[in-house]
């Protein structure tokens, strides 16, 4: 029989590529999320049967050892950006992260990979960034051999990056931006998801690898990439740290108001990550030490992009028109 691996948030934009892969592979897929009505869009990954989406709340022993049953791989990719409530930093990304370990380890589950972020540490300004860190830490703890990502921002078609800000400027004719010299290293989804199939199948050593893509940008740097995509000229301007804090405040004062009602564009917490460079540390462990030669976005975003230039999927064909008229 073929090895079952239970990926929690297998459903989700890093989720699904690794679900695919895996059961490509031949591995019997158990993706584990909190509503497995919403993530029916995973069975086709496989043969009838072969990827199944199966209810559990990592909140609770009970449910995280019954997803567990029987695997022989864990990979954790839940996370959240919720500063409060029942799914906060604390619960989903520390304390829940510590809970799929220590049940993995006691069933003897043989492998876990984990997927964090860069800017993972316990010092870090933003609680966030403690919470990544504190949740690798309690991984460790109970399994001392796990696989632990820490991607740069990720992109792909269903990205919450470039996607997001191209829909901003289709609304106007500037397109704000909260730390524009910010640097981040862009890292393609597939590139992550073959990195987390190689720790599931035992071609990476234990331990803690970034990975990041093959270019260092400003955010300003992406914005002006992703314009140029979408065939749209935009004024970025950049709102200074002090006011995008005040801003943030203002947000989560409204969201907790509402009740989560009306969810916060940007957060204190989120200013505070903005002010810290997003790109692989100097020594660390990446994409060389798996093998892997990573994407550049150039090579993907226009794959996806293309909806939100002027005329959409017509953009090119328009272009084209043009060209023959000069001639």
């Amino acid at each position: 029989m073929s090895k079952l691996v239970t990926i929690f948030g297998g459903s989700g934009f890093v989720g699904r590529y690794i679900a695919r892969r895996l059961a490509k592979a031949g591995w019997r897929v158990r993706v584990a999320v909190r509503r497995p009505n919403e993530a029916l869009h995973v069975k086709p990954y496989g043969v009838v049967g072969q990827v199944e989406p199966v209810f559990c709340n990592i909140r609770d022993d009970a449910s995280v050892r019954s997803a567990l049953q029987g695997a022989d791989a864990v990979v954790n990719c839940v996370g959240t950006f919720d500063r409060k409530g029942r799914n906060s930093f604390q619960e989903i990304q520390n304390a829940g992260a510590a809970r799929i370990a220590r049940i993995a380890a006691e069933q003897g589950v043989e492998r876990l990979v984990h997927l964090s972020a860069i800017g993972a540490d316990p010092k870090s300004a933003s609680a966030y960034g403690r919470s990544k860190a504190e949740g690798e830490a309690g991984i460790l703890t109970h399994f001392p051999t796990a696989v632990i990502l820490r991607p740069s921002v990720i992109f792909g078609p269903e990205d919450q990056f470039f996607n997001r800000f191209a829909g901003m400027a289709r609304l106007g004719p500037i397109l704000p931006v909260v730390g524009s010299e910010t640097r981040f290293q862009p890292v393609y989804v597939e590139d992550v998801a073959r990195a987390a199939v190689m720790g599931v199948v035992g071609q990476a050593v234990p331990g803690i690898y970034e990975l990041g893509g093959p270019e260092v940008a400003t955010f300003r740097e992406l914005m002006q990439m992703m314009l140029r995509e979408i065939r749209r000229r935009r004024m970025i301007v950049n709102i200074p740290f002090g006011i995008a804090a005040m801003m943030g405040w203002a947000l989560d004062l409204v969201q907790t108001l509402s009740l989560g009602l009306i969810p916060a564009q940007i957060t204190a917490d989120q200013v505070r990550s903005l002010r810290v460079d997003n790109v692989v540390s100097e020594g660390a462990r990446g994409f060389s030490d798996l093998g892997i030669m990573p994407v550049a976005p150039q090579a993907v975003l226009p794959d996806y992009l293309w909806r939100f230039r002027p005329s959409g999927q017509y953009d090119a064909i328009k272009e084209s028109a043009k060209n023959l008229r000069a001639q």
